[in-house]
């Protein structure tokens, strides 16, 4: 988990939302990402999409066999993400302040444990407390004119 909290605090020293994500195979770090929407002006590079992007094209049965560390319970185009890859175990930093769709990913056989981080969660908090417009926009909120 270490290493998902320093790409999110990558992410917040490059003016970005920190959230940050790894891809653990067989004990190796084989994708690391954090949320770049800000920095490159995506609609989809989330954390745990960004790390998926640097592990690149793997076989299924790698996907099948890793662990996705994230700081953030993850969103519904990351979840989804996960259950197109079979990724099959996910620990999340914390879901206090955003609880993305863990229903949905435990109800398809991933199993889950969060860790209730409280680095993960002052990170967040303090973000939405100074970024409101900006954090609602990265999970797709319509914010107050």
């Amino acid at each position: 988990m270490q290493a998902a909290i320093d790409e999110a605090r990558k992410s917040l020293a490059e003016g970005g939302i920190p959230i940050g994500s790894v891809i653990v195979h067989q004990g190796r770090i084989i994708g690391r990402g954090h949320n770049r929407r800000v920095q490159q002006g995506s609609a989809i590079l989330h954390g745990e999409m960004s790390a998926l992007e640097d592990a690149g094209r793997q076989p299924a049965s790698v996907y099948a066999d890793a662990t996705l560390y994230t700081t953030l319970s993850p969103c519904a185009m990351c979840s989804g993400a996960i259950l197109l890859y079979g990724i099959k175990q996910v620990v999340i930093g914390e879901h206090h302040t955003f609880l993305g769709e863990e229903a949905l990913l435990q109800s398809r056989g991933v199993n889950l444990q969060v860790l209730h981080d409280a680095t993960c969660t002052g990170l967040m908090r303090r973000f939405i407390e100074d970024h409101p417009q900006l954090w609602n926009e990265d999970i797709g909120e319509q914010s107050e004119p």
